[in-house]
């Protein structure tokens, strides 16, 4: 099979999960305090895969200048275009809670939501694309950490969507259709970087590191803490941990 199609096949997989998440979302009546948790999960098994897949990756092929100037790119690249979305009434996207607003109450917010979603999802599936440049197999890291971290993603905010009153038929075409363009990332990141110099891959292995990071500081950490109770610290070191882990076996 062209490594160009597993890349895709790959980034799908990853973003499959979110599809999986929104449908427990809509369909399961899931506790606050449980989705807290399993958001908290999500958060510290993406830190992990940054910290010890991404930003590592990016130091060992490009040194510190090209990593340095790639994150905090990224990290200001994700934020600009989070502040514009959060305007347009998609600042609490992955939120469960009440505070996504309905259609009625901010016109244009379910189309803000959806744009947010796809900035959330599009930097992980780069990633997976191009650690498939070296010849070799996926990182199955990164492939496992964005979909762990996938589920919790779709569960929280379709949760948040039901009860801001969207339709159905809109939350799971959104989620569909960020599945499939994560797929095509992938595949984006496997094309447009194979020949590529190494500074210039690095560089964008740790753009994308920065986004994902400032993505989760934004996002998925407000909502592991909203209902946070005791265990809600612990729960992240666990998914930091099981990422961690998974990168050294």
């Amino acid at each position: 099979m062209p490594q160009w199609l597993q890349a895709g096949g790959w980034g799908l997989l990853a973003g499959s999960a979110l599809l999986i998440g929104a449908a427990v979302g809509w369909f399961v009546p899931v506790p606050r305090r449980v989705l807290a948790s399993v958001m908290a999960f999500g958060a510290g098994v993406l830190l992990s895969a940054v910290s010890f897949d991404l930003i590592e990756e990016a130091h060992r092929q490009g040194g510190l200048l090209a990593t340095t100037i790639g994150a905090a790119g990224g990290a200001l690249a994700y934020t600009g275009a989070n502040l514009l979305l959060a305007r347009r009434g998609a600042q609490h996207r992955k939120r469960s809670s009440g505070a996504q607003p309905s259609e009625q109450e901010r016109p244009g917010s379910g189309s803000a939501i959806a744009v947010g979603a796809l900035l959330d999802g599009v930097p992980e599936s780069v990633v997976i694309g191009a650690s498939l440049l070296a010849g070799g197999p996926v990182s199955l890291v990164t492939v496992v950490a964005v979909f762990l971290s996938n589920v919790p993603e779709g569960l929280s905010s379709a949760a948040g969507m039901r009860r801001a009153g969207r339709s159905r038929r809109y939350v799971f075409l959104l989620w569909t259709a960020i599945a499939l363009v994560s797929g095509v990332a992938a595949v984006a990141g496997y094309t447009l970087l194979g020949d590529a110099p190494v500074q210039v891959t690095a560089a964008i292995t740790a753009l994308a590191a920065g986004a994902i990071l400032a993505m989760i500081t934004d996002t998925m950490v407000p909502e592991a803490f909203e209902d946070a109770h005791l265990l809600v610290g612990l729960i992240t070191v666990a998914g930091f941990l099981t990422a961690f882990a998974l990168s050294h076996t």
